[in-house]
This record gives C-alpha cells, structure tokens and sequence, in this order.
C-alpha cells in the first residue's frame, strides 16, 4: 500500500455554529452542508461539511457540546496542528492574516520555514492551525530544506 494524499480531517467542536462560522466567514472555505452552508445535515446529526473543490469533502465538524473536554496543549501524543495552504505568495499570506485578524482570530506565530511561509492561528476549539504558502522557487525535496532552523518571518 502506498498513501497517495491526505483526504480529509474530522474535528470534535464545541458549538457547531460557532466553528462552521470560523471556518466559513473568516477562512473562507466552502461549506456544503450544515448551519449556513449549502444543505442541511440529514436528521439531526450535528456536523458541518467543507470543501475546497478538490474532493466531496476536506473537513468534517461534529458537535460534542459545551462540556466535552478541549484538545490537549503542550508536548504530547496526538494532534499538534494541521496546515492549510491559503496561495502561492506572501500577498496571499498577508491577506489570509489580515481576514483572521478581522475576524477576531487568535494569532499565536508565524515562521520562516524555508519552504513554506506561515502563520498560526488557533480555531474556537483551540486547535492550532498553519495557514502557510509554498516560498516559490524554492525545491522543497531537497531533505535540507525540510530539517532548516526556524526564521523569524517577515511579512
């Protein structure tokens, strides 16, 4: 067996409208189901779909409600954060940051990665997001790269 991409990523949310709202209004993707999107979710299973065109569905949102536990913070096993590629230049980066700014999204850093550009961000849940751009020219196959100390970005 050989992997040939990463599908799509489920997430536990708190408050369905509140996160769909997050990753509709002020990451821009494309709901397809749920409250404000395209469709509504058969029965009253409360989920959230996105997609950005490329497959039926990239993000999956499920509502556990206001007391289940949040995501673990700090070294440990388990999700550290996903990436979402949001252009192919810094203008693209900088408008990607200035929308979460504006949408009253928690910044917590950004980094000169050598192959990519990025800013994170944590969503309503508190998972942390990478909002990132491939730096043009520049071959990310070279293992180098990849292994790079960590820049300062300058956006």
């Amino acid at each position: 067996m050989a992997v040939k991409e990463l599908g799509h990523l489920v997430l536990y949310v708190h408050d369905l409208e509140r996160s769909a709202a997050f990753y509709r209004d002020v990451l821009g993707w494309h709901q397809v189901i749920g409250p404000g999107g395209d469709a509504a979710a058969p029965g009253s299973f409360p989920v959230a779909v996105f997609s950005g065109g490329h497959t039926h569905h990239e993000l999956l949102l499920i509502e556990v409600g206001p007391d289940a536990p949040g995501p673990l913070t700090g070294r440990h096993a388990g999700l550290y954060h996903f990436g979402l590629k949001v252009g192919d230049s810094d203008d693209e980066l900088r408008a990607a940051l200035a929308q979460v700014i504006a949408g009253d999204g928690e910044v917590t850093g950004t980094a000169d990665h050598a192959v990519t550009h990025s800013v994170y961000i944590r969503d309503p849940d508190g998972n942390e997001v990478e909002l990132f751009i491939d730096v043009p020219g520049v071959d990310w196959r070279d293992p180098a790269l990849l292994v790079a100390p960590i820049r300062p970005l300058r956006l």
